[in-house]
């Protein structure tokens, strides 16, 4: 991850601090952005750099197309998402085996599963208003490219980011304040926190595993994946706000979430925000009934599910996830609004909520560790000798 690396956040404090330097140049942020992005990636690798402007040369064509073109668009809207599905389809099959290339593994690894959904975003926009707002390929660029959140989100959204380029760069006192604390809570997070979860998490799931050890392993893993991922996402906050583009807040109190249909509004929140904002607005651009939103929930988990890993066990995963969201929906049980129930069943149903996540988290693994997560899901059935 470039957030992590020393070399990466001295220079993004000093793509910053020239910003800063030249905030009555009006175009200062479109111009240097573009330069920094596309020269940090050159540092990084020569092969990374090549395959991006590639990739976005290609797919800014696709953008610029599909909104000029009157006839066929249905079919080369999709003609346009297919052809990047595949790419990501074949990227996952070369990393689980099908290749020793590393090459393609570094290309799916940074940034490709998170730039192809804002491409795809990027795609839906030109398909749905035209001609309008036609973004620059220097924009666009810099949308795909955006070093804050370019391997691990928040992702995006075009419409949002375009609007950005169009304000002045304006950072105050406050805010240069705020995201500078955000990046140090993240660094702390990533840092300090996850290696000694981690470290703790090795040691237990070393030895024998009881169903104690596999509940505290659940519980535990849950917890270090949250510091993980929102100390993370703290990180890119900062510095995007930093160069001045406001990034979503991805983790927003999903610990308080009384239902699963609010938890993962809350939880990886732009992750599943894209999922749903582009599946029910190409299958269902009116209200669903119950049984199309049921049906819509169990594919959207499943395809959250092949997004993390083309494994079985992502696949459970979605499958679980997405029967529970069906069951939500059928029963009219999706939503809580917690001022009109009791605390008591409020935080009933939050416990409920967060012990039905748990149960599944432990996936979130590595495929590598396959092995362990079998074992420590036996371990739910052995009962501690005394």
């Amino acid at each position: 991850m470039f957030l992590l690396n020393m070399n990466a956040i001295v220079g993004l404090a000093g793509m910053i601090a020239a910003l800063m330097l030249t905030r009555r140049w009006k175009q200062n942020k479109r111009i240097l952005l573009l330069l920094f992005n596309l020269g940090f990636l050159l540092v990084f690798s020569h092969k990374l750099f090549l395959f991006y402007l590639v990739y976005v040369a290609l797919n800014y064509a696709g953008y610029l197309f599909l909104g000029q073109t009157a006839s066929a668009r249905r079919v080369w809207f999709l003609l346009l998402i297919a052809a990047n599905v595949g790419a990501v389809v074949a990227g996952r099959f070369f990393e689980y085996g099908w290749s020793d290339s590393p090459v393609l593994g570094l290309f799916l690894t940074l940034g490709l599963l998170y730039n192809f959904l804002k491409v795809i975003d990027a795609y839906f926009f030109a398909y749905f208003f035209g001609k309008e707002n036609r973004a620059s390929l220097l924009d666009y660029a810099n949308y795909i490219l955006f070093v804050p959140t370019f391997t691990s989100g928040p992702i995006l959204r075009f419409r949002d980011f375009m609007a950005d380029t169009k304000k002045p760069y304006a950072v105050d006192a406050a805010l240069f304040e705020e995201s500078v604390k955000r990046i140090i809570l993240g660094l702390f997070k990533k840092i300090v926190l996850v290696a000694w979860m981690s470290a703790v998490f090795n040691y237990v799931s070393a030895g024998e595993l009881t169903v104690f050890h596999s509940v505290f392993l659940m519980v535990w893993f849950y917890i270090w994946i949250y510091f993980d991922f929102s100390g993370y996402s703290d990180i890119a906050i900062g510095f995007g706000r930093l160069m001045g583009y406001t990034v979503p807040e991805n983790f927003k109190k999903p610990f308080l979430s009384p239902t699963l249909t609010q938890y993962w509004r809350n939880w990886h929140a732009t992750l599943g925000d894209w999922f749903r904002e582009h599946i029910f607005m190409f299958f269902s651009r009116k209200t669903p009934s119950k049984l199309t939103a049921a049906g819509l929930s169990m594919l959207i988990m499943v395809l959250i599910g092949l997004w993390h890993g083309f494994t079985w066990l992502y696949v459970a995963w979605g499958v679980y996830h997405g029967a529970l969201l069906a069951i939500e929906n059928l029963t009219n049980r999706s939503l809580v609004n917690k001022r009109k129930v009791s605390k008591t069943y409020f935080y009933l149903r939050c416990l409920l909520t967060q012990a039905l996540v748990t149960f599944a988290v432990i996936v979130y693994l590595p495929s590598t560790k396959t092995d362990l997560i079998l074992r420590i899901y036996r371990g739910l059935l052995t009962l501690p000798s005394f």
